[in-house]
């Protein structure tokens, strides 16, 4: 029998908890649920994790990290601002998405939230510092390019759309497929929500080719 190298134990093991914590309440998953779910020992799971707070963060929190090394390797490329900050947005909102069960665990459980404390918290704040800080660096584009207003710091900046980006996750039901309202949010982001001028779309949809002859045109 082949034996499963390290990797693939640890992410079988957040496999199994992510099962159980989105079907179930975090205090009614035991760690013994995980080990038979997960077909390993619980020794086993000790190893990658130090307790059920702790595998409960990390399952949470899995893929942050590469999320966030393709926002910071994001640079200037060929793609208008507002285009790359519309990609931008789609890849974060499509992780909320991905932990908005754990997320939400995270926030309506008020007597878990114990788990949100010393190294945890720490960390917790550390991965959303440092989500927040590869939007910034993709929003300076816009401030230099004077899409995006620039007596605001950028981090602020980003921190409001990363809130945004949330509240769209948990309030908004978004059309498979179509990323219309994320395009909506990026919009009322650039332009806000005031109606004392008519305002274009910061976000301009592809225009169709144009077949129509303009030459009659008067």
């Amino acid at each position: 029998m082949t034996t499963m190298d390290k990797p693939d134990r640890r992410a079988k093991i957040m496999q199994a908890a992510e099962g159980l914590f989105t079907a179930r309440r975090f205090h009614e998953v035991t760690l013994d649920d995980v080990v038979r779910d997960a077909g390993v020992g619980k020794g086993t799971v000790y190893r990658y994790f130090k307790d059920k707070d702790d595998l409960f963060f990390q399952t949470a929190m899995h893929g942050s990290d590469e999320l966030c090394e393709l926002l910071e390797r994001a640079g200037p490329g060929d793609r208008p601002f507002t285009e790359q900050l519309l990609g931008a947005c789609e890849r974060i909102s499509a992780f909320f998405r991905r932990r908005r069960p754990l997320f939400r665990m995270m926030q309506s459980e008020e007597s878990r939230m114990h788990w949100c404390k010393g190294e945890l918290r720490t960390g917790w704040k550390a991965h959303r510092k440092r989500l927040a800080a590869g939007m910034a660096g993709i929003l300076r584009r816009g401030v230099e390019e004077r899409t995006v207003r620039g007596d605001v710091p950028a981090e602020v900046l980003a921190s409001i759309l990363l809130g945004m980006l949330r509240t769209h996750t948990r309030e908004l039901t978004e059309t498979p497929g179509e990323p219309r309202s994320i395009r909506m949010v990026v919009d009322l982001f650039l332009r806000g929500a005031g109606k004392s001028a008519p305002r274009q779309s910061a976000i301009k949809k592809p225009s169709p080719a144009r077949t129509a002859n303009r030459g009659g045109r008067t």
